[in-house]
């Protein structure tokens, strides 16, 4: 997919190795920031309502952290960067000021993620034996994943977003491949424990009814529009 973030600037507000991969795919250059947020204190009625919200909180966390800050030496273009903190360390010098002056856009990209179960919405398992549970769960059947991505326009303060849901169906997975999983901890990071790109795992989804990049935490073709949406 060819794109350019020539015009204007991204900052993706997540650390997830997935979603910085997704985002790369598409060809754009970024900055990462990540937000302090008690994502347990935000609670909502249905998966699609505490994705968003969730993306939201994110949004204003990150705002709000880039106001905080002093005027200092700014960063001209946009980079990759690797590490959460080697990104919060250079963004720290960025005064939302400094977004509001620029002729070029700044648009943060914020999103969540969760995993719904016979009805049940999960997010990231607390614990091995929770990622343990929650994998026997899928051996053989259905689960679902809730993701929104909202895109906010720092300079004129336009905010989009939306949800999308992708169906995963499962064959049985064996028993020493729930341990594998589990036993790398990587279940642990991951709303729902679910995982469909790993190796171990691929072998044993059945169909995915919708986007793998959906299931990783960042569906392309809505980033891809909303970003459109928000210049």
């Amino acid at each position: 997919m060819e794109a350019s973030s020539s015009s204007y600037k991204i900052i993706l507000g997540s650390s997830s190795v997935a979603r910085r991969k997704i985002l790369s795919e598409m060809g754009y250059l970024f900055t990462i920031m990540t937000a302090d947020i008690d994502e347990k204190s935000i609670r909502k009625e249905t998966p699609e309502e505490l994705v968003m919200a969730l993306a939201e909180a994110k949004a204003n966390a990150i705002i709000s952290k880039l106001q905080s800050t002093s005027n200092q030496e700014r960063v001209d273009e946009p980079t990759i960067l690797i590490t959460a903190d080697t990104a919060e360390a250079i963004l720290q010098r960025l005064p939302v000021d400094d977004y509001l002056k620029d002729a070029e856009p700044t648009l943060l990209i914020t999103s969540d993620q969760v995993v719904v179960y016979e009805g049940v919405i999960r997010e990231k398992p607390t614990s091995k034996e929770e990622a343990r549970k929650f994998l026997k769960d899928y051996s053989g059947r259905c689960a679902a994943t809730v993701g929104s991505v909202l895109v906010t326009n720092i300079k004129t303060g336009f905010r989009k977003g939306d949800s999308d849901r992708v169906e995963i169906y499962f064959n049985e997975i064996p028993d020493e491949i729930i341990e594998k999983l589990v036993d790398e901890g990587i279940t642990l990071n991951v709303a729902g424990g679910l995982i469909i790109e790993h190796p171990s795992i691929l072998p044993f989804v059945k169909e995915v009814v919708g986007t793998t990049d959906s299931v990783m935490g960042l569906p392309k073709s809505l980033t891809e529009k909303l970003l459109k949406e928000a210049l």
